[in-house]
């Protein structure tokens, strides 16, 4: 699996740049899976439930399975796991698209909105950011520029960068 990773500050567009990723691959015929960071602890389970329940008793794992998908949760009493970990749970797909994780090891693209953020642009520091994708120019900057909206231009990009432009299916 090949990964590559969606950076920026909290409201630059990062989950919808991502959304519209996912679609444009899909219609290209690669097989797609996403991970997403989250900052706030995450439930998809409801207090009194039969699964909350059965991880209140002390499930390590519990699994929702219906006809159309099923989820796993996991619980961990320790520290916040490894992306790494994360991704070996998964099954095989052509690309993974990390949302966030901007401290891991894998290439990435910044989304970058100029007054979203009152933070310097991670590209300016993070050897790992291989492109970025702005709703405006950013002359200067010594790396690819993608307009935000051309989705297309930065799908292309990524599937070169991975190198999985060659490999591509019919749909």
């Amino acid at each position: 699996m090949k990964v590559f990773g969606i950076i920026g500050w909290q409201n630059s567009g990062k989950t919808t740049l991502t959304e519209r990723l996912v679609a444009e691959m899909l219609a290209r015929g690669y097989r797609v899976s996403t991970v997403k960071h989250v900052h706030h602890d995450v439930d998809l389970d409801r207090p009194g439930k039969d699964t909350w329940r059965h991880r209140e008793a002390g499930a390590s794992e519990v699994v929702m399975a219906s006809a159309k998908r099923f989820a796993l949760m996991r619980e961990y009493r320790g520290p916040e796991p490894a992306l790494s970990e994360i991704l070996a749970r998964l099954a095989p797909v052509d690309l993974v698209l990390v949302e966030g994780y901007k401290r891991d090891s894998h290439r990435r693209l910044e989304v970058w909105r100029e007054g979203v953020a009152d933070r310097p642009m991670i590209a300016l520091e993070d050897p790992l950011v291989a492109a970025v994708a702005s709703d405006k120019p950013l002359p200067g900057l010594h790396l690819p520029v993608f307009d935000l909206n051309d989705i297309a231009a930065i799908a292309s990009f990524i599937l070169r960068d991975l190198g999985l432009a060659e490999q591509r299916r019919a749909g």
